[in-house]
């Protein structure tokens, strides 16, 4: 049995659960709401205040599925419940980050500043010129566009110049030494 997939999804208070005739599990709550098409091999059961995971048989493949989908699941309910944050910090001279509405303008070191437009169900928010938080309810939507902007500069392993996640450590190399031979 799959120690992840076997733990019980709690649903807190006012989020309604649906699960579908075509195996599609939908989750509304007071962020929003999201939606995910389940495999045929794997069955999902209310009980209670709480959602089951089960696989229908033992293959390799959906041992493998029971826990992706039980976490998948659960993230939709800690979505439309709390949501999702990714923060970026921009290091480097001049480096800065500015929202405008829906557009995240950012100052990277190019001769022209790099704008990335929201998609649908994210939003960007930036306190602080070299901070930039990228929210939004789906996880996974959230930790892509996250990536699209750090691949705008990556942090660089030579001075640590560029764009890195809160938390993120860049392993700083050591220049050239300059001596002669």
């Amino acid at each position: 049995m799959s120690r992840i997939g076997k733990l019980p999804i709690p649903i807190p208070s006012g989020v309604v659960v649906t699960i579908g005739e075509d195996n599609t599990v939908g989750v509304k709550g007071p962020k929003g709401q999201l939606s995910q098409k389940i495999h045929r091999d794997i069955t999902v059961t209310r009980e209670g205040e709480a959602l089951l995971v089960a696989r229908t048989a033992e293959t390799k493949e959906q041992r493998s599925m029971h826990g992706l989908y039980r976490t998948l699941i659960s993230n939709m309910v800690t979505g439309v419940t709390a949501g999702f944050e990714k923060i970026l910090l921009l290091e480097g001279v001049g480096y800065r980050a500015q929202v405008e509405g829906k557009k995240l303008t950012l100052n990277v070191g190019y001769s022209h500043p790099v704008i990335v437009e929201a998609p649908e169900g994210i939003e960007f928010i930036s306190n602080t010129p070299a901070r930039v938080a990228v929210r939004g309810i789906d996880k996974q939507r959230v930790g892509a566009v996250a990536a699209d902007i750090r691949i705008a500069r990556k942090a660089e392993p030579y001075h640590g110049k560029g764009i890195r996640y809160e938390g993120e450590r860049i392993r700083r190399k050591e220049g050239k030494s300059g001596k002669k031979k």
